[in-house]
């Protein structure tokens, strides 16, 4: 094993002398170069900005996967009810096990979970794991952690995905930690590598500035948490009303302690008797026994927010406002055009920073990932990091004075031009063609 510093890239900056616990390296005529007090830890090569530094000779380490099969999603609940992130998961994950000719699970749990559960068979899931029990009535990432790493030790998929919510972003690394695999966080783009048939895991790095693809090479299941609003929906089925009855599958392996399938006598879940035979044979209901998911933590209270507040996801359409409008005024002259269209306004990190709008308009890196039918972008010029959070939208319109600012090219209509002139235009002919 080896350790090299490129000559052609390093710029002498003395980031990766800084961090060195060993003085192991030194910068001599502009150069990093190492001495023989190098351990090999590596914290050089993460600091390096220019991947100047290299161990080579690393032996490969031969671990065998063939066990591990199929694509699995957690779907997150609130109330009872599958949050949307969680159908967008499912579309995803149908992609990646359709690629891999494998098939796709989900798990959901909760306390009296699946209000919309006939939901996620539009997706074209191949079983979905239910559990229903009291101990998950606090979401406390701890108990539903314990369920995830058996579920997840018994069915050995090769791929795990959840949502990089506030929940996700705790539970997910949990699980990862104690099933001792890699865990790729806030994902905004996933695909699988043609020759290899792993799992390519992109997101944002250094502050957006960077898309970083991401690879588990040494261990499985492949995690990765996917950021809410950038991945689409696609629905595949429409589902037919079947006869009244709950033909649930059962589980014939062996089960882990504290995990047992069972078909109890009453069973009912909304929307499960209307369903076709052919779904609810994909249902597999998992029964926990409270004394196998004790947890030292205790939900002393809640309290939900209150007040005026806005959630730029509820909206079909978003009319959003950057730098380019130019003052905190000119965002009433979006708001009417929002208003006509039956959307809101958004804005950018520089109109937010500007205090020209408040913080939960903000779509971007740092602010709100969204993908409305329609978003019409007004003096923005596109930096990647607001790309980051509206690039999925289906249709985009950008207004902007410069015919080279980034966000024409993921336009799929652009107005070059004076936007204090075009917008009030628009709203013109929008009354116009409504008081008709």
């Amino acid at each position: 094993m080896d350790i090299k510093v490129d000559s052609l890239t390093c710029t002498g900056c003395g980031l990766c002398r800084n961090v060195c616990m060993y003085d192991a390296i030194e910068i001599k005529s502009g150069l990093a170069e190492i001495n023989e007090k190098c351990i090999y830890c590596g914290a050089c090569i993460d600091v390096c900005k220019f991947n100047s530094i290299q161990i080579t000779g690393i032996p490969e380490k031969a671990v065998d996967f063939s066990q591990y099969r199929g694509v699995m999603v957690f779907l997150e609940q609130h109330d009872g009810t599958i949050a949307e992130c969680g159908f967008e998961l499912l579309s995803e994950g149908r992609k990646l096990a359709d690629n891999l000719k494998t098939e796709l699970t989900g798990v959901l749990a909760g306390f009296n979970p699946g209000k919309n559960i006939a939901e996620v068979f539009r997706y074209g899931i191949d079983r979905l794991y239910l559990a229903d029990s009291e101990v998950f009535r606090d979401n406390l990432d701890d108990v539903f952690s314990k369920l995830l790493v058996q579920i997840i030790n018994r069915n050995k998929p090769e791929i795990f995905l959840g949502a990089a919510t506030s929940f996700g972003r705790s539970l997910l690394p949990k699980v990862a930690a104690i099933i001792k695999t890699g865990l790729t966080a806030d994902c905004t783009a996933l695909s699988i590598d043609e020759d290899k048939k792993i799992l390519l895991q992109t997101r944002p790095t250094f502050g957006g500035n960077i898309l970083a693809t991401i690879i588990t090479k040494n261990a499985r299941p492949q995690m990765a948490t996917v950021r809410p609003h950038v991945m689409g929906k696609n629905p595949l089925f429409n589902l037919a009303t079947g006869d009244a009855g709950s033909n649930i599958a059962r589980n014939t392996d062996g089960n882990p302690a504290g995990i047992t399938t069972v078909l109890p006598e009453n069973l009912f879940y909304n929307g499960i008797e209307s369903l076709p035979e052919e779904f609810r044979r994909k249902i597999e209901l998992i029964a926990v026994s409270p004394s196998n998911f004790k947890t030292k933590y205790k939900l002393i209270s809640t309290e939900r927010e209150t007040g005026q507040s806005i959630n730029l996801t509820d909206y079909d359409v978003i009319v959003s406002g950057g730098r380019g409008m130019g003052g905190p005024e000119s965002f009433s002259m979006l708001k009417e055009l929002a208003d006509l269209l039956g959307g809101v306004v958004g804005a950018s990190r520089a109109a937010v920073d500007s205090n020209w709008i408040s913080y939960p308009h903000q779509v971007g890196q740092t602010g709100k990932t969204v993908n409305p039918k329609v978003y019409i972008a007004c003096g923005i010029s596109g930096a990647i990091q607001h790309l980051a959070g509206m690039q999925t939208s289906d249709i985009v319109i950008a207004i902007n004075k410069d015919p080279y600012a980034p966000i024409f090219k993921i336009a799929n209509y652009g107005i070059t031009g004076d936007l204090f002139e075009i917008i009030p235009a628009l709203i013109k002919k929008i009354k116009a063609s409504k008081s008709v």
